[in-house]
């Protein structure tokens, strides 16, 4: 006589328990999508490394905060207004620059609009924005490749020209003003 083997209790609670696990899988796949899920529950730790590419995401699909496309127009930036960046050069904070020979005629510069010796040993420098808030550094030094002169410079706020700076350039002892070519750099 051929015995018929019945499964233990233990088997068909596992099997059921399976198909369960299983289905319940199956189901949340084909069911849940997008507006199911809550703005904002899925965090980046939620993600596996690597997993998400840029086809993933649509065009300006990061809310609100996000930076779109049409915002980003570097004609809108105006170069006289400080606090805007117009280059590398302005990120970096030397924003603007300018090479004064010795009789105050500027030889190169970014951002200034004028230079002039105003008497022995002094110049001003005029740029094209306030920069009475900034750092001034100012070195002898000829326009182009010649060797420097020898002596002392000093740098200053032009009196009633927030745009300006006053530079005054001496003797190697310092007693004496004297006419110098220098570098000037203004860092806001």
């Amino acid at each position: 006589m051929d015995r018929i083997h019945t499964p233990s209790p233990a088997l068909v609670i596992a099997c059921v328990a399976l198909f369960v696990a299983l289905g319940g899988v199956a189901y949340a796949a084909a069911t849940i999508g997008s507006p199911e899920i809550i703005d904002g529950s899925i965090r980046n730790r939620d993600f596996k490394d690597g997993t998400l590419r840029g086809q993933e995401a649509k065009r300006n699909g990061f809310g609100g905060g996000a930076i779109k496309e049409s915002t980003l127009d570097a004609t809108q930036l105006d170069p006289n207004d400080i606090g805007k960046v117009k280059d590398a050069g302005v990120a970096d904070g030397l924003s603007r620059q300018a090479v004064v020979s010795a009789t105050g005629t500027m030889a190169r510069n970014r951002g200034a609009t004028s230079a002039a010796r105003t008497g022995e040993g002094q110049y001003q420098v005029v740029f094209n924005a306030d920069v009475k808030a900034c750092t001034y550094f100012a070195t002898l030094g000829d326009t182009a490749d010649g060797a420097p002169p020898v002596g002392e410079i000093a740098v200053s706020s032009l009196a009633g020209n927030a745009n300006g700076v006053l530079v005054v350039t001496r003797d190697s002892t310092g007693a004496a003003t004297v006419d110098h070519p220098f570098h000037l750099t203004v860092s806001c």
